[in-house]
């Protein structure tokens, strides 16, 4: 599977889950400890409304603090599925992998961005499914993709917060087990 068939698998997933969060969902836990399930889309959705910005060369500080604080307003899953087009959109647009891009962690290709925003779809459709008690059930190959993703560079990852310390799971458990324990989620 090519990264951005991944990308557009992982998107549909969380936005599908986005779709099925009733009125009364929105303030309930999700297993991202801190947040809540309008904090997990405002957090998702604020992250696809900086990758138009960041694929065109912007620098952080050009793109500045238009994105903080409250991105949903009064329609989050509106909010969600217009961030969602425009990233959708600017990862598509031709060449917009050829260069890099200015992230928290420096200089970044943009294929790297490209994979790091997919496992962050991914395993937030996982958190929001459970936030708001929906079928958790990931696609497949998107889980095979992400997991090898994961292995290769969570070492990397421990020290900066990014996701909480690897769950034990069995090695012969299912492959969306062994991603989200490795992610620092209890299958």
């Amino acid at each position: 599977m090519d990264l951005l068939d991944s990308f557009d698998r992982a998107m549909d997933e969380f936005g599908r889950r986005v779709r099925q969060v009733r009125d009364d969902q929105w303030e309930a836990p999700t297993p991202c400890t801190e947040w809540s399930v309008r904090d997990l889309v405002g957090h998702v959705t604020g992250e696809q409304l900086w990758a138009p910005w960041l694929l065109r060369g912007a620098s952080l500080d050009e793109v500045g603090d238009r994105f903080d604080g409250d991105v949903l307003g009064d329609d989050p899953a509106g909010a969600w599925a217009a961030a969602a087009a425009a990233s959708r959109g600017a990862f598509h647009r031709p060449g917009a992998l050829d260069a890099p891009v200015h992230t928290s962690s420096g200089l970044t290709p943009a294929t790297e961005y490209l994979r790091q925003m997919t496992l962050d779809l991914t395993v937030h459709a996982w958190d929001l499914a459970h936030g708001i008690g929906a079928d958790d059930g990931l696609d497949g190959e998107l889980v095979e993709a992400e997991l090898g993703f994961a292995a290769s560079q969570i070492d990397g990852w421990q020290d900066t917060g990014l996701f909480g310390p690897p769950v034990r799971v069995a090695d012969s458990a299912p492959a969306q087990d062994r991603l989200v324990a490795l992610l620092g989620r209890q299958p």
